[in-house]
């Protein structure tokens, strides 16, 4: 549809009623003709001149039921009834009522002095178009639909991708979906915080999206409300007095665990998410902590209240004292942010990988659901993270596997018999990262229907050092300076390896591209590397595959 509107470049809102109408099976054939006709290419031609009344806005051509219902009372005198009547029978493919009706009009655009052999053309066309007869009331009110949010995402991207988002956030795969095309409009979305988050997705001060508090499992909505009705009378400063200020009966010691899961509590410098959950030896949580000190203030407060002479007791209750315990790694951060809220928020595991991703797979766990569409690959590649394995028994009393395997659009789980169960079998560990050949077969015994047949596995982690042939750095003549040289060799020098430097000099003015080898220099294409050479201005890079 996008491919269509930009050649068309509709200029009103017809052309958009009109696409939404054409756009489906049948009618989609005439769209390169209406198209052409906008802009000139075509001649604009009406079997007969009375046609154009009718036809003028759509270029001649037939789009809806509407128009056939009024052609049919100008040309052969059909009463609105008659009309509505043929109407019915293009909406509902009732073609023996097409049948009875043609005589009628034949007869009726003769008496009217129409040329009998272009009466039949038209009604020939009519019977080809009920096979998908569109109403324009219907078209006319997915356009209006559809201007308005083209209209709010290109004008306010953030504000509109968060009502999105809020209105599928109990269909995790839509949410990702959409996470997913914020990013490619450059829109972060950032995790809960307990500082910020409204209930459902909301655009903050900076343009971001942020998550709601309501999107958290196990959160509780009169949790929620309860933090953000005291939030309103003031940010939190820290988790004491988050604690002390909310209601612990309304956001229990369950919520203040989710949260912490979640990511928050991050918005408080001072500690870490493990060191909410996780106690050091002959010790307890914070959150356990937190929790009694702020029940204790509450007490406290409230025997004061109660004194007879009023006032505090004057013995102020210290804030307990919290060992420090090594942080999570990012693997078990996200991990745990997945549980709680069903995907990833802060990045994805794989993100480590995104050049083998990039540059090793040519196919998607989305794509694999539909094999029959990748049997012209000779070799399907596939980049990924275990989220499941087993290791099962046939009635038989054979042993297979299966091996679930999650990349950034999908997942998707391979069943392993025999010798393949056998060779793989060492692979199934959830949280690894896998780097998967293939190739697409056909099963004799179950009704010759496509599988994709694993032929190998291997750690993603190594899979650069074994396929990357080179490292080519491209760099424009005219740009080539002593700093950026230094850059280059500062960059190089540090990330030496095994693999070859490819140089490739571009002079454009001259139409020289020369392409020399590095024989000083041999490097290791690591991260820290490309992300050296990507912020250096002038230069371009790419990786060199080979088996």
């Amino acid at each position: 549809m996008q491919k269509y509107l930009r050649e068309l470049k509709p200029d009103k809102f017809e052309d958009l009623i009109a696409m939404n109408a054409l756009y489906r099976p049948g009618p989609l054939e005439y769209i390169p003709n209406f198209v052409a006709r906008k802009h000139g290419r075509e001649e604009i031609s009406y079997d007969i001149p009375a046609m154009e009344e009718y036809l003028g806005e759509t270029y001649g051509i037939t789009v809806y039921q509407e128009q056939v219902m009024l052609l049919s009372q100008s040309l052969a005198g059909f009463t609105k009834g008659d009309a509505d009547m043929l109407r019915k029978a293009m909406g509902k493919k009732i073609f023996a009522l097409l049948e009875k009706l043609k005589p009628k009009f034949i007869n009726g655009g003769k008496e009217r002095g129409h040329d009998p052999e272009k009466l039949e053309k038209v009604w020939k066309d009519w019977e080809a178009f009920a096979a998908y007869a569109f109403n324009k009331s219907h078209s006319t009110c997915y356009s209006v639909v559809a201007y308005h949010t083209a209209y709010l995402k290109a004008h306010y991207p953030a504000e509109y991708m968060a009502a999105v988002l809020t209105h599928n956030q109990s269909n995790i795969e839509k949410v990702t979906f959409f996470m997913e095309e914020c990013r490619s409009l450059g829109i972060k979305v950032l995790g809960p915080d307990v500082n910020e988050s409204g209930i459902n997705f909301k655009v903050n001060e900076e343009g971001e999206i942020r998550f709601g508090l309501a999107a958290i499992k196990g959160s509780g909505e009169a949790a929620v409300e309860a933090i953000i009705e005291e939030r309103e009378k003031g940010n939190f400063t820290d988790i004491f007095d988050f604690a002390e200020r909310v209601n612990l009966k309304a956001v229990n010691k369950k919520t203040f665990e989710v949260l912490a899961m979640s990511g928050a509590f991050d918005c408080f410098s001072e500690f870490h998410r493990r060191q909410y959950l996780v106690a050091p030896e002959n010790d307890i949580t914070l959150i356990e902590k937190v929790v009694k000190y702020a029940q204790r203030m509450k007490l406290e407060a409230q025997s004061a209240q109660a004194s007879l002479f009023g006032g505090d007791s004057g013995v102020s209750i210290p804030r307990p004292k919290v060992l420090p315990i090594d942080a999570y790694s990012e693997i078990e951060k996200l991990n745990i942010e997945k549980e709680v809220v069903g995907l990833y928020i802060t990045g994805h595991p794989l993100d480590e990988f995104r050049i083998e991703m990039t540059h090793f797979c040519n196919t998607t766990f989305q794509e694999l659901e539909d094999l029959p569409k990748l049997e012209q690959r000779k070799k399907i590649t596939l980049g990924g993270v275990v989220t499941d394995c087993n290791h099962r028994v046939t009635k038989n009393g054979k042993p297979f596997g299966t091996l679930t395997i999650e990349d950034y659009n999908g997942s998707y789980t391979f069943f392993l018999f025999s010798e393949d169960y056998t060779k793989f079998k060492r692979f199934f560990e959830v949280g690894w990262f896998l780097y998967l050949q293939g190739t697409i077969v056909r099963q004799k015994w179950r009704n010759n229907e496509p599988e994709c047949k694993l032929t190998d596995i291997q750690f993603l982690g190594d899979i650069r050092d074994k396929m990357a042939k080179g490292l080519l750095v491209k760099l424009e003549a005219q740009r080539l300076n002593s700093d950026l040289i230094n850059q280059l060799e500062k960059a190089v020098g540090e990330n030496q390896g095994e693999c070859p430097l490819h140089l490739n000099l571009i002079d454009r003015k001259e139409m020289i591209n020369l392409e020399l080898l590095a024989t000083k220099y041999r490097v290791n294409p690591n991260n820290s590397l490309l992300d050296s050479l990507k912020e250096i201005n002038e230069v371009e890079y790419e990786l060199m595959v080979g088996e």
